[in-house]
């Protein structure tokens, strides 16, 4: 249906149509000129030794934990509130997700007391998620995994340009892993990126990204190389010149959407603080959040699906972000939920939902969706 005010809208322009034409023009559609200098672009943006831009943040997450020598008999703390894929690429290793819950119903992120309780001799990684664009307490988080002496990979899929201290969220960890799918910050429709300062797993997240190479097809084309060895078993996670063209576009004008989303978020707290009984997370916020998305908890006892389909009447979009990935049934069915530890998340999961939030947004139609949102909760009363 076409929605009054949906749940989402890419910022793009005739910089993007442009960038996507000369890429068709000069007919090198992948892994090229544009791919390499979108990375130095991404890693100098983030403060990063290295940038490795890849197909989607799923790749950048598999590739990261394979680079991290993660595999089957290992553990690695995750989120139950995120999207599935987090979890998927422990799996993917044939490693065991244990969820962690968040820590609370104001911040819905992982901190270090709610990961410590789930550590034991055989967890290898941390996985954080800066869910809704807000950094999580990475001082504390990294702190601890360094007494324990395992590494920490950030899933920034949600805070592309957020930062903490001065330092860009993708830049704590020993990995960072970015999302460009297409309701992200800034999208390339599919996409993701890779950053490290570690020289050692730069190269290695290099060549697996393209089946393991030693060379790649651009350096044979420059007559850099003519042949090339397979040296270890890799993937096809490479980007196509099409998705960094729109990345060169949207990192540019990144600042400026973010800054538009703080803007209509500081809106939508001060009209959703007039509704009783719901809450809006992330009141006392660290950092300079990248406000990807806009989450709110309905009061105990709301019928979800009844205020979404009034909103949707509204011509209002609105989703649900996240239900917990425990409860899924082919995390139960492989004995990896309902997990016992993940009470907080999954009141979160009952009760949550995602109010529209895009750059191009005015304030008329913030005001419309509080209203809305307002009169489906005074109808259930």
């Amino acid at each position: 249906m076409s929605w009054q005010i949906p749940l989402f809208d890419p910022d793009f322009d005739e910089r993007e149509e442009e960038a996507v034409a000369s890429v068709i023009r000069s007919k090198w559609l992948t892994m090229g000129e544009r791919t390499s200098r979108f990375e130095a672009r991404f890693a100098e943006f983030c403060g990063s030794r290295h940038a490795l831009a890849v197909s989607n943040c799923t790749a950048a997450l598999h590739l990261a934990l394979m680079a991290l020598g993660i595999g089957p008999g290992d553990e690695v703390i995750v989120p139950a509130l995120t999207f599935v894929a987090t979890a998927n690429a422990v799996r993917y290793c044939g490693a065991t997700p244990v969820f962690a819950d968040v820590s609370s119903l104001d911040e819905w992120n992982l901190s270090a007391a709610s990961i410590e309780p789930l550590l034991t001799d055989h967890s290898r990684a941390i996985i954080v998620v800066h869910y809704a664009g807000y950094p999580c307490d990475m001082p504390g988080i990294t702190a601890l995994a360094r007494q324990r002496g395992i590494p920490v990979v950030e899933d920034v899929a949600h805070a592309p340009g957020a930062s903490l201290e001065g330092r860009a969220m993708g830049a704590w960890g020993d990995v960072g892993c970015f999302s460009f799918f297409s309701n992200k910050n800034m999208t390339t429709g599919e996409g993701g990126m890779v950053t490290t300062d570690r020289d050692d797993l730069a190269e290695l997240l290099r060549r697996t990204r393209s089946h393991g190479m030693t060379t790649l097809t651009l350096e044979r084309h420059k007559g850099h190389a003519f042949s090339y060895d397979v040296v270890e078993l890799g993937y096809n996670y490479r980007m196509s010149e099409l998705n960094a063209a729109l990345g060169l576009c949207q990192l540019e004008r990144l600042p400026e959407s973010n800054r538009r989303r703080a803007a209509h978020v500081a809106r939508y707290r001060e009209l959703l603080c007039a509704i009783p009984g719901l809450q809006v997370p992330f009141s006392r916020s660290r950092g300079e959040p990248a406000f990807h998305i806009m989450p709110v908890l309905l009061p105990t006892g709301a019928n979800r699906v009844a205020i979404m389909q009034a909103m949707k009447e509204a011509g209002v979009q609105t989703s649900i972000h996240y239900r917990p990935v425990d409860s899924f049934s082919a995390y139960v069915a492989a004995g990896l939920g309902p997990s016992p530890h993940v009470p907080l998340t999954h009141d979160i999961g009952a009760r949550t939902l995602t109010l529209p939030l895009f750059p191009s947004m005015n304030d008329a139609q913030v005001e419309h969706v509080c209203a809305s949102l307002s009169l489906a909760l005074s109808a259930q009363n």
